[in-house]
């Protein structure tokens, strides 16, 4: 009878042994998987545990022990084809004809000791189906999100550091200052390991095992690559590490651009970079029907862990936002203490925020009201195919070619969770790919400026368009974002046909006349004051208000999203009375889009005061802010008469 002394040690950090060990002796228990899960789960329930266990958006990876468990931010970009693995396996001793049963769950690589190999031909092995996802840092995360997440990087940074290792050194861009000083103790044991697959598991045994302390520039080399790796983000400038994210079992609950939290086993194993040796060489290494894959598509789906590492998830939950100073699920019971308290200090908190967004706006209140209720918005609902609660608003009015918009989207990053600012110059907007699409070479959907998650906040700044001609893709970029601000979808370009992706993007246009493309809802920007210098006027209007003010606008405008609303009987009786002698006074201009206008700007004006209900008095407030915008409107007809 197979004596299992095989294990999977797991390095984490409120262990007082820094490590748990996954085992079972004498035959599969059953219930181990369970039991590594529930374990976890009651750990993280413990006073502050999910801040101690290192995350990757904010620890290097090369600080972080192979085998470590880990917490990881991210937003599905792509969803590859379900892979099988060996969930159980047995290898012999070729001397002593020893055998030893494994696990190959929240593993890559199919461990065997010396003079072991696997047994293929075991009635004990057991093939299993895992779904891999393509994971990449929330596109836009604001800097204070990061800043808030890591405050305790370093002390996590420091409990799962880097010490030389014992087995191999994993690949990685750059080493720590502790591995710098530590390379002349190497490990003396690779020689004893070698590379092979099976069964969806890469395996290592006898021969040398591979170095892979390389530069990243060797490494390209070493890939073939003759350009960086593309991790594939969907806007540029994106930094962070992109995960291969291995998912056991529940993966049909989550879907492209969903964002998680997840907690897992690290995988930063060298021997899988040698599936990008050369396709010949990979081509022995893996089963008859992975051999049909090309050579694209291998670099894609099996890139280097130092660039691209596995993670294999213990557990995970779909996000409701990324505010980190808000709980992370607002619907459940113990949550409620925190969102009551916030509530019943709501109102000094919006006069705050209402007084902060008129000095951005160069002491436009109205201007001010709504860009509240704009980051507020979002969609709750959608009637067939128009989604309600939108609320894209066009800022007319702005400076154009200055540095107005700039700064204006400075002072909206500090107070979103994630956000974008879309230069729209012709050459952006010929050359920028907007859409995403399926590479179907490399079976992967290549990612675009509108592979975005829901509540970020896209600001499209239009005060630098000239005059110039929009070619084929240009056009098409501007019927995308169209699209976007009317419908909240994006249509994936498939090449054979379109799939519809639905979406929740907050669009905020800042133009010097009225906008080219759609908008809910036009506010023309009245400046009181002009700086000389709009640089130091927004760094002294950042300065002058203190962290703990700060963080309470950022709750504010995360927390109001997510409140229920509705509308009394009476009320709707009073609002439809209301409209009807609206359209007796004016029937010309009160159209049935005014009264949809209308209740939305009621809906967010209540949830701005933290009424979940329409009041007589909100409707009342509504129609004023609604008159004094359209009569700003018609004065500015008047000084440029195609303004509208």
């Amino acid at each position: 009878v197979p004596c299992v002394l095989e294990y999977l040690v797991v390095y984490c950090p409120f262990s007082s042994e820094k490590c748990i060990f996954l085992s079972a002796q004498n035959g599969v228990n059953p219930d181990w998987e369970k039991k590594v899960i529930e374990y976890f789960k009651e750990k993280l329930k413990e006073n502050n545990a999910p801040k101690w266990v290192p995350s990757l958006n904010e620890v290097p990876l090369h600080y972080l022990k192979p085998n470590s468990f880990v917490k990881f931010r991210c937003m599905i970009q792509d969803m590859f084809d379900p892979e099988f693995y060996m969930g159980v396996y047995e290898t012999v001793n070729r001397n002593t004809k020893a055998r030893v049963l494994h696990f190959g769950k929240y593993r890559d690589v199919a461990e065997c000791g010396p003079q072991q190999e696997v047994d293929l031909n075991s009635p004990r092995t057991t093939t299993l189906e895992r779904q891999t996802f393509y994971c990449v840092p929330v596109p836009g995360e604001s800097t204070w999100i990061f800043l808030n997440f890591s405050f305790n990087a370093y002390v996590n940074a420091n409990q799962a550091r880097v010490s030389p290792s014992t087995s191999y050194t994993p690949s990685r861009h750059k080493r720590s200052y502790e591995d710098d000083e530590d390379m002349d103790l190497q490990p003396h044991k690779q020689k004893e390991q070698h590379a092979g697959s099976v069964g969806g598991l890469q395996w290592c045994g006898e021969p040398k095992r591979l170095e892979t302390e390389a530069s990243a520039g060797q490494q390209l080399n070493f890939l073939n690559l003759s350009s960086p790796f593309d991790l594939n983000f969907p806007l540029p400038g994106e930094k962070g590490p992109a995960c291969l994210v291995k998912v056991y079992e529940d993966w049909d609950c989550f879907k492209v651009n969903d964002v998680l939290e997840l907690y897992g086993v690290l995988s930063v194993d060298p021997v899988l970079s040698i599936l990008n040796n050369d396709e010949r060489d990979a081509s022995s290494l893996l089963d008859p029907m992975e051999c049909a894959d090309t050579a694209e598509e291998q670099r894609v789906h099996s890139p280097p862990a130092s660039l691209v590492p596995r993670i294999h998830v213990v557990l995970a939950q779909k996000l409701q936002h990324i505010n980190p100073l808000l709980p992370a699920c607002l619907n459940k019971e113990e949550s409620k203490t925190f969102v009551s308290g916030f509530m019943s200090e709501l109102s000094p908190v919006r006069a705050e925020l209402l007084g902060f967004l008129t000095h951005a706006l160069l002491g436009d209140s109205l201007a001010a009201e709504y860009l509240i209720l704009h980051l507020i918005s979002t969609v709750y609902s959608r009637r067939d195919v128009l989604p309600l609660g939108k609320f894209t608003v066009n800022l007319s009015g702005c400076p154009r070619n200055s540095t107005f918009t700039e700064h204006l989207y400075r002072i909206i990053q500090h107070l979103v969770p994630a956000s974008f600012r879309l230069q729209m110059t012709i050459e952006n907007m010929n050359h920028l790919k907007f859409i995403p699409h399926k590479d179907y070479t490399a079976n992967r959907l290549v990612s675009g400026l509108l592979q975005l998650p829901s509540n970020t906040s896209l600001v499209i700044d239009e005060t630098l368009l000239e005059q110039g001609q929009l070619d084929t893709p240009g056009v098409h970029n501007v019927t995308a974002l169209s699209n976007l601000i009317t419908w909240q979808k994006v249509d994936y370009d498939f090449s054979y046909h379109q799939m519809e992706f639905p979406c929740n993007i907050n669009v905020f246009i800042t133009s010097e006349g009225r906008s080219l493309l759609p908008a809910d809802c036009q506010i023309h920007l009245q400046p009181q004051l002009i700086p000389p210098n709009m640089e130091e006027y927004t760094d002294s209007l950042l300065s002058a208000v203190l962290p703990s003010v700060l963080n309470k606008f950022r709750i504010y405008l995360t927390l109001l999203r997510f409140l229920d609303y509705s509308i009394s009987d009476e009320i709707t009786k009073a609002v439809e009375d209301d409209f009807v002698e609206m359209r007796k006074n004016d029937p010309q201009s009160i159209t049935a889009d005014d009264l949809h206008q209308l209740l939305i700007v009621a809906r967010f004006l209540s949830l701005s005061a933290g009424q979940t209900t329409l009041s007589r008095e909100r409707w009342l407030r509504a129609k004023q802010l609604e008159s004094l915008r359209r009569t700003r409107l018609q004065q500015q007809k008047c000084v440029n008469g195609n303004e509208l």
